[in-house]
């Protein structure tokens, strides 16, 4: 997106919203956001009043969603009217002819808050100390008020508003088998999920990705610190409530925090918090059944961020290695079913390199090392695009993944096919199939052999993950 032509017609935007001539400066791309754009830029209306910090969120060119952002647009607005913090709506648009067409693609345009949403700056900072033990408690009480937001005043007619806990397991699974890549470890996940599914409940406004990295926390006008927005409501919808709490409490958004409730505070602080709005008290077998619903969810999530790259839609590094996190989320759900102690797994870089052989030194492992050395050390001080800094991290965590196949890959491939021997099965497809159909119930052997071959892709992966506290 060029900067002039997005400017004034940011200007444009914002000038009919507002009622006066707007000067747009300052925009600038900001680092993540998997599926949308979002930019940074300040708004001097017109009569020499202080510049407003917005941000711009928008569609990528190649996959606009207006009834998507119009949606997102509707769930600022009742999430505002219901005491949810969140940053004030200013302007949205489909990004067609009605609008200024530099804007490109669907869009919305919000204030730009101070405050934090890294996580480990959140869950590890001195300056964040204070407000840690209060937001597992507040976040429950921020959550209860997004769920009596009344389904219809952001849900167009039809936009699943009867999403119960069943209609999501199997649309989940649905996208699963689209990739027509067989794998038991979901497989044991998906067979617990369905035959523990809780009773149905009436259809609540969900928020879909309520979690820490979606918050934004900071000083209040009171000078207290506290949860000043709620962002990216893209994937609002209306199902079971419950699922917002057990996305919260997923492994994959603690960080290597031990507290379950986004790595700030116990699960008690949450249904404290949320029974205080609600006046009902979560139960925790329904959270525990959409928590690990999450692990499941984030797994296919990171084999469909996979697919973005693999077919060239978005063919970008950090697309590549989010299909590797996938097996984070598979640990995480065994070790929800069938619980186990945190094992701390020896990094198999930290291991002899492999000797030299016919193409001599540096080998490989060298050459790679080489290049995550520059990745990490050298490249980021040289560069002032803070998404290319990010990039350049995802980059070396890359290279450490493939350096870790190297490593590892044959004799794992080896150990693998002896385990599905001795299960009896000609491979991952057929052990799949049997654990769908239920011919595996009951079979120790067949989960520990599934959690051997997890742990096998985790070690190439991340393993640091095994040995994270619960």
């Amino acid at each position: 997106m060029d900067e002039a032509g997005p400017s004034e017609a940011l200007g444009i935007v914002l000038g009919r919203a507002w009622g006066t001539s707007v000067q747009v400066t300052g925009l600038r791309r900001l680092a993540g956001g998997a599926s949308r754009e979002t930019w940074a830029f300040d708004a001097v209306p017109e009569g020499g009043s202080a510049p407003v910090p917005l941000v711009l969120r928008r569609d990528r060119p190649d996959d606009p969603d207006a009834a998507g952002m119009a949606r997102e647009a509707a769930a600022f607005t009742a999430a505002a009217a219901a005491g949810v913090p969140v940053p004030r709506l200013h302007a949205h648009g489909d990004g067609a002819a009605s609008h200024p067409p530099e804007v490109g693609t669907p869009f919305l345009v919000v204030d730009r808050l101070e405050g934090e949403t890294i996580p480990r700056r959140l869950l590890r900072d001195g300056r964040w100390a204070a407000v840690r033990p209060r937001l597992a408690r507040e976040l429950g009480a921020v959550l209860a008020r997004i769920h009596t937001i009344p389904p219809g005043e952001v849900l167009a007619p039809g936009a699943g508003d009867h999403l119960g806990a069943g209609d999501r397991l199997d649309a989940l699974r649905a996208r699963h088998d689209d990739f027509g890549e067989p794998n038991p470890a979901l497989e044991l996940a998906f067979r617990w999920l369905e035959r523990h599914r809780p009773p149905a409940v009436a259809p609540r406004l969900v928020h879909g990705d309520f979690r820490t990295g979606n918050l934004l926390v900071g000083a209040r006008p009171d000078g207290a610190d506290g949860v000043l927005g709620v962002l990216d409501w893209e994937l609002v919808h209306a199902g079971d409530p419950m699922e917002d709490l057990g996305w919260l409490c997923a492994r994959a958004w603690r960080f290597g925090s031990p507290e379950p409730v986004g790595g700030f505070g116990p699960y008690s602080d949450l249904f404290d918090g949320y029974a205080e709005v609600a006046g009902t008290r979560p139960d925790p077998d329904v959270v525990a059944w959409w928590e690990v619903f999450a692990a499941v969810h984030w797994a296919v999530i990171c084999r469909m961020q996979a697919e973005r790259h693999l077919s060239g839609a978005e063919a970008t590094v950090e697309m590549a290695v989010l299909g590797r996190r996938a097996a984070e989320s598979e640990y995480d759900a065994l070790r929800a079913l069938a619980p186990a102690a945190p094992v701390a797994v020896p990094d198999l870089l930290d291991s002899p390199a492999p000797a030299a052989g016919l193409h001599g030194r540096p080998t490989v492992d060298e050459l790679l090392d080489a290049v995550s050395g520059f990745l990490t050390d050298e490249l980021p001080g040289a560069l002032d695009d803070a998404r290319l800094r990010f990039g350049a991290r995802v980059a070396a965590n890359a290279v450490a993944i493939a350096r870790r196949e190297l490593r590892a890959g044959p004799e794992q491939q080896a150990a693998h096919a002896g385990r599905l021997a001795g299960l009896g099965v000609t491979g991952d497809a057929d052990l799949a199939a049997a654990i769908r159909a239920g011919a595996m119930d009951g079979r120790s052997d067949v989960v520990e052999s599934v959690r051997a071959d997890v742990a096998a892709r985790l070690r190439v992966a991340n393993p640091r993950h095994a040995g994270r506290p619960d």
